[in-house]
């Protein structure tokens, strides 16, 4: 008997341009994608009959983004997963995770060229969508923002033993590293 199983691509990378006029418009992602579903054969006589190759995963996510575009990494990552769910019938579940590398414009438009970005330091935006008997489920998040207040942040009326040197504080500098996720509500296809 075979338990839950799962394959896939991990990380493609896709970085799609917009060209308007002199103006570009810059999308960073990093796709991975897990298929499940009827799959016994595949483990059990070799048979791949049902196993949609992760190379033509890799293909669907660059196919993708270029015929529908990356409104947000959670729009791009249900359309994916919804059409492997739907065009596959071996396939029952698929989840997609989207990373999305923020870039910042080096000029501002009215002021010269408008196509040569930074990478902003830090944050990294997150979703997975799962989708499974016409059904989604959408999780969001960041991971590694780092915020500082440089006040109103205060600590004292802590515990203290032999060993505690730290001095009691109302106002000091505080600065921290976020990462976080939420679930979406909207559920249906």
């Amino acid at each position: 008997m075979l338990g839950q199983n799962q394959y896939g691509k991990a990380e493609v990378r896709v970085v799609r341009v917009v060209r308007e006029g002199a103006v570009h418009h810059l999308r960073d992602l990093n796709v991975s994608i897990a298929l499940s579903g009827a799959l016994d054969d595949v483990h059990l006589t070799g048979s791949n009959a049902n196993c949609l190759p992760t190379d033509t995963m890799k293909n669907t996510v660059y196919v993708f983004a270029k015929e529908h575009g990356i409104a947000s990494p959670e729009e791009f990552a249900a359309r994916l997963a919804r059409h492997f769910v739907t065009t596959q019938a071996s396939i029952h579940r698929a989840r997609v995770r989207v990373e999305e590398y923020a870039w910042d414009r080096l000029t501002d438009p009215a002021e010269g060229p408008a196509h040569s970005f930074v990478r902003r330091g830090g944050e990294t935006r997150l979703c997975e969508v799962t989708y499974e008997d016409g059904r989604r489920q959408v999780i969001s998040g960041l991971k590694d923002l780092t915020v500082l207040n440089t006040t109103d942040s205060e600590f004292h009326g802590f515990a203290k033993d032999p060993y505690t040197t730290l001095p009691e504080t109302r106002d000091r500098v505080l600065a921290t590293e976020v990462s976080g996720r939420w679930r979406h509500t909207r559920t249906e296809d």
